[in-house]
């Protein structure tokens, strides 16, 4: 007979292992299940994570590889835009040296960790495994399922899933460039947009995200970079809540719940936010032994008071995004060109909560004129 848990959670990237962390630190018997043997690796994020999302992390700064304060926004048809805040806004990290620690860290609080091991069924309140130690089926009182966009969980369970789903490469390449500007570059993927992330001031990350076309996207893109690299990293972003994030005595957090930020596809911030959430809500079932979604629907209370309206404040803007041309973008970088703007970005911007810099920036008529068509033909989008 397998050892039972109160909670298992599957999935130990930045969201599994806070959510491991916080339930073994309120006396939950937790345990941790990663299908890879090494936590943290393949990795699949470009690691630049706001102060607030690194924040949440609780980790030390070891992960920390650059400091950035600003960005650059290079439209294919010339124009730019750059705004500096002048103090750290963000921070590139080393997510493979970044997610050990959180794993140690709920280690240390008492979660057990199950690596080379993939869930693969869900009977009778057991996730029925199949690992380096062979196929075992292991009781459970609760589930959280943290397995990323793809989530197993989801597809045994039947739930619905995300709504689009973007394909990402990126690559590490020599390049000297401002290590405090992160460089965005909307016209190299028409869906979503390329990026330049210095993580030294010799080095840097860069990559795009898109639908469909993406090895060609990416091969045209990195051409516009002096250096190549052959060592290529792929992921998937998952963008728009899954219809529910809760069911069947399980609990959906972080990319396997489509949290990721539609505004610039991070997740780490979300999904910790709602590891701590699903901890709660977790600890509340046991205690009160009562699995039923009644219970269970608390979660999603949490986290739509949470960061619920800047998802949809996102995923609109997201839709607004599937319409721009390379005239829109340009025509939107010309007109946020403005000094008054300009430092309205700087003291307002958060790339976590990006909806009360959006609601300033409509009030001015230049911005609101161009947008506005687009917004339009977004909402119409989500429901053609």
């Amino acid at each position: 007979m397998s050892k039972s848990y109160d909670v298992i959670v599957a999935g130990a990237g930045p969201a599994g292992s806070a959510a491991a962390h916080e339930c073994a630190r309120q006396g939950l018997k937790t345990l941790c299940i990663e299908e890879h043997g090494t936590i943290g690796y393949p990795v699949q994020c470009a690691g630049l994570l706001s102060t607030a999302a690194f924040a949440e992390c609780r980790a030390s700064e070891r992960s920390i590889l650059n400091r950035v304060s600003g960005a650059r926004l290079i439209s294919a048809r010339g124009s730019s835009l750059c705004f500096n805040a002048g103090t750290t806004r963000a921070v590139v990290v080393d997510r493979g040296t970044l997610d050990r620690e959180m794993a140690e860290q709920a280690a240390g609080a008492g979660a057990e960790f199950l690596l080379k091991t993939a869930v693969c069924g869900i009977r009778d309140n057991r996730v029925i495994t199949r690992g380096v130690n062979g196929k075992a089926e292991i009781p459970f009182r609760i589930l959280i399922a943290a397995d990323g966009p793809r989530s197993t969980v989801a597809h045994l369970l039947g739930m619905a899933r995300a709504r689009v789903f973007l394909a990402g490469i990126q690559a590490d390449i020599v390049r000297e460039s401002n290590p405090d500007l992160v460089e965005i570059y909307p016209d190299a993927s028409p869906e979503f947009f390329g990026w330049s992330i210095p993580t030294s001031p010799s080095r840097a990350r860069i990559g795009l995200c898109a639908r469909t076309g993406v090895p060609e996207l990416f091969d045209a893109f990195r051409k516009t970079f002096p250096s190549t690299s052959p060592h290529l990293v792929t992921g998937t972003i998952p963008i728009g809540v899954m219809p529910r994030t809760y069911g069947h005595r399980t609990l959906f957090i972080g990319d396997a719940a489509g949290f990721a930020k539609p505004t610039s596809g991070g997740g780490v911030y979300t999904g910790v936010r709602s590891a701590r959430h699903a901890a709660v809500i977790a600890a509340d079932a046991c205690e009160e032994d009562l699995f039923d979604d009644t219970l269970l629907a608390g979660y999603e209370r949490r986290w739509q008071e949470d960061f619920g309206r800047e998802l949809a404040t996102g995923f609109r803007l997201f839709s607004m995004r599937q319409h721009m041309t390379e005239q829109d973008t340009d025509d939107l970088i010309r007109a946020l060109d403005d000094p008054a703007i300009i430092r309205t970005i700087e003291e307002s911007g958060d790339m976590d909560r990006p909806s009360a810099v959006v609601r300033k920036l409509l009030l001015r008529p230049s911005i609101l004129g161009l947008i506005q068509p687009l917004l339009r033909a977004g909402v119409r989008s989500l429901f053609s």
